[in-house]
């Protein structure tokens, strides 16, 4: 295992962004690099930064409250009577914890949802709570639980690459139909065109 891996199989994987990382894996990589400190993790807490500590042989250092600060974690839970399916929380959850569709009720599936509170803000009617996590989760969050978070998030990142270059080829591959027809290569069209553009009086 890298270093970073080791750093990150101690990270909560709650994809939340509070430590100023697009989730816990890049956070790794850059305290693997030295770009970042050990203390930016508030669902980690001091327990995490001990065991980051630790694992570097560095003094374990307060938690940093500009990227928040320690609490009981938390699990989504949408209010059904008050949703109207606008996809914005599907949009937000980096661990893809939400079912539904465009216009239809959504759900939290609790037993996927790493308490990271993104989908909260993106929310439009507020109709999104947070409740205590279960015990038993919480004191699963180092072991299978955190490996099912890390899995989920690699899958939707791969899945989300995978649509960006869909959407990027297809663009690409319209606008070059676009301009073929505009500027025909094949030498009947070609010269059609020329002579379209000489009985209107255009120059060739």
């Amino acid at each position: 295992m890298s270093l970073a891996d080791r750093i990150d199989a101690l990270l909560p994987q709650t994809q939340c962004e509070q430590c100023g990382y697009h989730g816990c894996r890049p956070y790794a990589e850059a305290i693997a690099r030295g770009d970042a400190r050990i203390n930016q993790c508030p669902p980690g807490g001091a327990a995490g930064i001990a065991r980051l500590a630790e694992l570097l042989n560095v003094p374990a250092l307060p938690l940093d409250p500009e990227h928040g600060i320690e609490k009981p974690r938390t699990l989504a839970r949408i209010v059904e009577a008050d949703c109207i399916g606008c996809t914005k929380c599907i949009q937000a959850c980096p661990v893809d914890a939400i079912i539904g569709a465009p216009k239809v009720m959504h759900t939290v599936v609790s037993d996927d949802c790493t308490g990271c509170e993104l989908c909260v803000p993106a929310c439009p009617v507020d109709c999104i709570v947070l409740e205590p996590m279960p015990q038993a989760q919480v004191d699963d969050l180092a072991h299978a639980h955190a490996d099912a978070a890390r899995l989920h998030f690699q899958r939707r990142e791969s899945r989300l690459t995978r649509e960006k270059a869909q959407r990027e080829a297809e663009l690409a591959a319209r606008k070059a139909e676009m301009a073929a027809v505009q500027t025909p290569t094949n030498p009947v069209l070609a010269a059609l065109a020329r002579a379209k553009a000489k009985q209107q009086g255009k120059p060739q």
